[in-house]
């Protein structure tokens, strides 16, 4: 039964997919199998997660291969809290695509892709081998190429190949890593790998290994020097696309940057100075490149990479303070930066635009969806007691205590910016009189009554989820002081895993 419900999650959207392919031309039953097969695995989800809140780390050793041998899924806090915010998250945008996707790219396999892609997320997550974790970035890549290329228009195309090149050179740093790993240490399971790398005399061919896995998931996490496929591609999606994008997909290097930088390689002070300095650039580079952004979902993808800095500056101050408020502010920004591209596809869908120049007067035409998109708004800049708000406590004291000043002014510098950011789009967008009558027309209220649903209920759900984080920031913190602890001391995995 452990078993079951570990793989049940990746399962679950692997049959959804396979089910959805026998319905090719039948759109409507493509979006009900799509929302039922998302709630299911938010179910297993959702369960998977409170068996691991409030007991052991569970393991599920694939075809019976005792570990190190064979591949090992494991679900420790780490692992089944991204399960569960993927959960979240497909099931919003599940809703949200049967309305904000048009039928053509239904008709070429929308669907059916996107549950392959939430498929391979969910595995990356839960896989305790190195090279299984590779295996599921790569059909990460696949998917998401594809829901990226989904309707064969120039930007988007050209967008693609941005983000392809790029995470092609990623998986080639990550794939040659992986083999000098093997290659000196003769294991591929992680928690193997903790213990054998001790072993390795050549702190030289360590370090090197190390810079190879840190290229690799920077690029997968559009971190500085190359972070620019992302504001280049995920603005040219769907927004329903584009929200799982902005999301999750970076997330992915993240997750693969806590799990092997804190189980494999414990970073030495050169390492450290590395990711901070990364951090620190990653943070600037994408707040001053929002800034002379006219077009709303440019503005969230440079965001990303903004605040993307923030949670890797928690890494590289390796204390457990630090990992606490980036856990919690990974937790945030998958819930804001999702929604983001979501109520950018709403006002799209309401006016035609995403231009700010071009836009304004919606608070007077929609109060109540205005003051919905504020709270999204709001929780993106911080404003206490918000989600925003909370995980920087943490990263400030992290910083303090490390001495790292330089990483708490760029802290500071990429929050008033975003702050300015949420006010301008708040001025621009919600507050000014329309710039000219032809985006009045109150193209919202000629909807059918389910269609507004689908497009406002998950933006709801999202916020729902913001505001939950926000107010009861305290169990949220209980969440991320286990995962820093599990990442602190990696000794319960190893046990977990190998029984010793």
């Amino acid at each position: 039964m452990t078993a079951n419900i570990i793989i049940a999650t990746v399962l679950v959207h692997l049959f959804t997919a396979l089910l959805q392919l026998t319905f090719w031309r039948k759109t409507i039953t493509q979006r009900v199998l799509s929302v039922a097969g998302s709630l299911t695995g938010f179910a297993f989800a959702l369960g998977l997660f409170e068996r691991v809140r409030t007991g052991p780390i569970l393991t599920m050793n694939a075809a019976n291969w005792e570990a190190p041998f064979g591949i090992v899924f494991v679900a420790d806090q780490l692992s089944v809290t991204f399960v569960l915010l993927t959960a979240i998250v497909a099931l919003a945008v599940s809703i949200f695509s049967a309305t904000g996707v048009g039928r053509a790219r239904m008709l070429y396999g929308y669907f059916p892709i996107f549950h392959f892609l939430i498929m391979g997320l969910n595995g990356a997550f839960l896989t305790g081998d190195i090279f299984n974790l590779y295996v599921w970035f790569e059909v990460i890549i696949i998917s998401s190429f594809v829901l990226l290329t989904l309707g064969g228009r120039k930007a988007q195309l050209e967008g693609a190949v941005k983000y392809m090149a790029l995470n092609i050179l990623a998986s080639t740093f990550f794939l040659t890593g992986i083999g000098i790993l093997y290659g000196i240490t003769g294991s591929l399971n992680m928690a193997d790998l903790s213990q054998k790398i001790q072993w390795v005399e050549n702190q030289a061919i360590i370090n090197l290994t190390a810079m190879f896995f840190l290229i690799g998931f920077g690029i997968k996490a559009a971190l500085f020097p190359l972070y620019f496929w992302l504001p280049s591609s995920y603005h040219t999606p769907p927004s329903a696309v584009a929200a799982v994008f902005g999301g999750l997909l970076t997330k992915v290097g993240i997750y693969g940057f806590f799990r092997v930088f804190t189980l494999i390689f414990v970073p030495d002070d050169f390492i450290k100075a590395v990711l901070m300095g990364i951090a620190v650039m990653t943070i600037l580079t994408g707040a001053f490149g929002a800034i002379i952004k006219d077009n709303i979902r440019r503005i969230f993808s440079y965001l990303i990479v903004c605040h993307l800095g923030f949670v890797i500056g928690g890494l590289a101050l390796f204390t457990k303070i630090a990992f606490i408020g980036a856990v919690f502010y990974l937790i945030h920004d998958i819930m804001v930066k999702t929604n983001l591209f979501l109520m950018a596809g709403l006002i799209r869908h309401l006016r035609g635009t995403m231009n700010m120049s071009k836009l304004g007067g919606l608070y007077a035409q929609y109060p109540k969806l205005s003051l919905l998109m504020a709270v999204v708004l709001f929780s993106l800049a911080g404003i206490p007691p918000l989600s925003g708000f909370w995980p920087k406590v943490y990263l400030f004291d992290g910083g303090y205590q490390g001495n790292d000043y330089l990483y708490i002014g760029g802290i500071i510098i990429g929050s008033f910016i975003t702050l300015y950011l949420v006010a301008r789009i708040w001025s621009e967008v919600f507050w000014k009189r329309a710039a000219t009558d032809d985006f009045v027309v109150d193209r919202f209220k000629s909807l059918q009554w389910h269609r507004k649903t689908l497009l406002v209920l998950p933006i709801c759900l999202l916020a729902c989820s913001s505001l939950f984080i926000g107010l009861n920031a305290e169990y949220i913190i209980q969440i991320a002081d286990k995962i820093a602890g599990e990442m602190a001391d990696p000794s319960p995995y190893i046990e977990a895993v190998l029984g010793k």
